[in-house]
């Protein structure tokens, strides 16, 4: 029950806004939030590629360690 949410309160906290900010603001606003989703996943991304990298990097100096050895 509270992990859903309906059109009902969609529009509830769409109309919240509109009163708050008002018209002019709802576009800047809505331009903000959208720039800092993008640079958010960019970051998580870069993270995620940043250690998979370092995690297949370790698996190759593992493998050559290994072989030097033997």
């Amino acid at each position: 029950m509270f992990g859903r949410i309906g059109p009902m309160e969609i529009i509830l906290v769409l109309a919240v806004a509109l009163i708050i900010f008002g018209p002019a603001k709802l576009p800047e606003l809505g331009r903000s939030i959208g720039n800092g989703l993008k640079e958010f996943r960019k970051a998580t991304k870069d993270l995620k590629d940043s250690i998979t990298f370092d995690a297949k990097d370790s698996i190759n100096l593992d493998d050559n360690g290994s072989d030097k050895n033997e």
